[in-house]
C-alpha cells in the first residue's frame, strides 16, 4: 500500500490539477455539447440561401484569343457579375466576355446584385460598406480583400460578403455561426487560425488532463475499502 506521506501527495497533485484544469475542461465539455446538438449547414447560415443560386445562360461570347491579356492563360472561370458575363482569368485579372474589358474592380451596386443571386428574397439590405483589411479575429479572415460587407436587417445580425477583385460571392455570417466560432476556439486552444490541433497549449493541457484523471483512479485504488478488503482476503 502507498504510505500516507505519499497519498496526500496524490490528492494534492489531484486537487491542484483539477482547480487549474477545472475551466478548459468545462469549456471542452461544453463546446463539445454545441458541436453535437448543431446542424452544420445551420451554422454556416445555409438557410438564409437560396438552395440554388440564380444562373444566367450566356451566349456569343467573346474568345479568349480576342482579349488583351497581359500573360499566358492558366486557369479561366467564368462568372456572372450583375446579369454581366466575365471571364476570372488567372485567379487576377477580370474580363468582360462580351466586349473583352479589363476589370479592375466590382462597384457597391453589382455587389448587391451578387448576394441577390444568392441570399433570400425577403431579406432586406441594411448597409453595405467596403473593408480592406480584417485581424486575426474577424469572421471574414482567411478570405480575398478588399470586400463588400452587406448587413441585413434581421436579429441575428447577419452579414453577406462579396469580393470586390471579382464580384465572387464568398459566404455569410450571423450570430450562431459567432458562437459556433468562439466556442470551436476554446475546443481546439488556437487562438489564432483556430484550426490548429497542434498548439504546445492543447498539447500541454491534454497531457496535464490525462496525469489529473490517472491521478483519480489512483486515489480510489489507494482510498477505497474495496481494495483494502480484497487485499486484506489474500493476505
Amino acid at each position: 500500500m502507498v504510505n500516507r506521506k505519499k497519498a496526500k501527495w496524490i490528492r494534492k497533485t489531484h486537487r491542484y490539477l483539477g482547480v487549474f484544469l477545472g475551466v478548459q475542461f468545462l469549456m471542452w465539455t461544453i463546446s463539445g455539447m454545441y458541436f453535437s446538438w448543431t446542424d452544420i449547414d445551420e451554422i454556416h447560415g445555409d438557410h438564409f440561401k437560396k438552395e440554388k443560386a440564380i444562373q444566367t445562360g450566356f451566349t456569343n461570347l467573346m474568345g479568349t484569343h480576342n482579349l488583351d491579356l497581359r500573360r499566358s492563360i492558366e486557369s479561366l472561370e467564368l462568372l456572372e457579375i450583375a446579369g454581366k458575363p466575365y471571364y476570372w482569368i488567372n485567379e487576377s485579372e477580370l474580363y468582360n466576355a462580351k466586349t473583352g474589358k479589363l476589370k479592375t474592380k466590382v462597384t457597391q451596386q453589382e455587389a448587391l446584385q451578387v448576394a441577390k443571386r444568392y441570399m433570400l428574397r425577403e431579406l432586406e439590405v441594411a448597409d453595405i460598406q467596403l473593408i480592406n483589411t480584417v485581424d486575426d479575429h474577424h469572421e471574414y479572415r482567411g478570405r480575398p480583400l478588399p470586400a463588400y460587407e452587406i448587413s441585413y436587417d434581421t436579429p441575428q445580425n447577419l452579414k453577406a460578403y462579396v469580393a470586390v477583385e471579382n464580384g465572387a460571392f464568398q459566404t455569410v455570417r450571423y450570430r450562431n455561426w459567432r458562437w459556433f466560432d468562439f466556442l470551436w476556439m476554446t475546443h481546439t486552444m488556437d487562438y489564432d487560425t483556430r484550426d490548429n490541433f497542434n498548439t504546445l497549449l492543447l498539447r500541454a493541457f491534454s497531457l496535464l488532463g490525462l496525469i489529473t484523471v490517472l491521478s483519480g483512479f489512483l486515489l480510489w485504488f489507494i482510498s477505497s475499502p474495496t481494495v483494502r478488503r480484497l487485499k486484506s482476503k489474500k493476505n
